[in-house]
């Protein structure tokens, strides 16, 4: 184990051969950095160590984490100090994994240390991890927007909301979660500015370049995604739908062609995709706007007609709901990535 500086805020970042390299050692840089690089680029007498940061994991033998990274762990979890804040960082994990059963110490770990006071962080899907512990049953949580199905699916007591970029589930604050991959930098300044101070996450942000996503995730959310289920008729509503979403009276012209009742229809639609019907097309309709805004520039009144949307302003207000942003808003943070030559 590493010699630990002596400062008042003690930091264990776990990490297990499913970590993503770049939330570990990201969160590792920057809060070892605060207090310090600040002061040193400034020519501040003033530096100072205000995290100690170390690596914990199963054992001190030496790994490699997701796409290769090595990692030399500074203690296990059976020696670790009791530290203020446990971070549970990112992991490369497909949407129909699991990790049940994996890491049982790790569990009972990360169960005591926030027992014995510790605040809980996750970054991303390091949230899966968090949901094993069971610490975060009948709370509500957030993670990367793909990994929704999984939480419906293996931790039904999780309230999961693919939304925000940073979710509390407890009001002290002890146990929080990020969303996507790089909502690592908001957990990182949301940890810097409640342990440190606000100024401090400020200083941090400004070397860093770090940028607080306050839009949330939405916005980076596709609104269309397969949902695993073994119901053909469900299935074959799903591609038919996908063909014909443009055109008006849609679902009377649906239920003509997979010739189902339509209350049994909607029943069955909700059981296997997680939606109602209606939700469902307003989510293709409004994937369709999304590529449009992209890709083209046409007015936002001719793209609401053109993905069947009459009345604009409705348009305007769907489209504000599923992506947290109006149509203008989305055009500015997503058609400039195209034009770049």
């Amino acid at each position: 184990m590493k010699q630990l500086k002596h400062t008042s805020i003690k930091v264990s970042i776990v990490a297990v051969t499913e970590t993503a390299g770049s939330a570990l050692y990201g969160m590792l840089d920057v809060l070892s950095a605060t207090g310090n690089i600040w002061e040193t680029l400034v020519r501040s007498d003033s530096a100072r160590q205000i995290f100690d940061v170390w690596i914990v994991s199963t054992s001190t033998d030496a790994f490699s984490c997701g796409n290769g990274i090595p990692v030399n762990p500074d203690v296990s979890v059976k020696d670790a100090p009791h530290a203020d804040i446990v971070i549970l960082p990112e992991l490369w994990l497909g949407p129909d994994e699991t990790i049940h059963d994996r890491y049982p110490e790790l569990m009972e770990w990360i169960r005591s240390e926030y027992k014995n006071g510790a605040s809980i962080y996750s970054a991303c899907s390091g949230a899966i991890m968090l949901a094993e512990t069971g610490l975060i049953d009948g709370c509500k949580a957030t993670s990367h927007w793909g990994y929704q199905e999984l939480f419906i699916r293996q931790y039904p007591k999780v309230r999961f909301d693919p939304e925000p970029n940073l979710v509390f589930a407890d009001t002290a604050g002890r146990i929080v979660t990020a969303g996507g991959t790089t909502s690592w930098h908001d957990l990182a300044l949301h940890i810097i500015s409640r342990h440190a101070s606000p100024g401090e996450a400020l200083r941090i942000a400004k070397v860093y370049l770090l940028k607080w996503h306050g839009e949330g995730q939405l916005p980076y959310a596709p609104l269309v995604r397969r949902t695993p289920h073994a119901d053909s008729v469900v299935r074959k509503c799903e591609e038919w739908l996908m063909a014909h979403f443009r055109e008006t009276d849609l679902i009377a012209q649906l239920l003509v062609a997979v010739n189902i009742p339509e209350r049994t229809l909607k029943r069955r639609f909700k059981m296997a995709t997680n939606l109602s019907l209606i939700e469902y097309i307003q989510n293709l309709r409004i994937e369709e706007a999304k590529q449009l805004l992209e890709s083209t520039e046409m007015p936002v009144d001719e793209i609401s007609e053109s993905v069947s949307y009459e009345d604009s302003s409705f348009f305007r207000r769907l489209f504000k709901r599923l992506t947290g942003l109006t149509p203008s808003q989305y055009r500015r943070m997503f058609q400039p990535l195209l034009n770049v030559d």
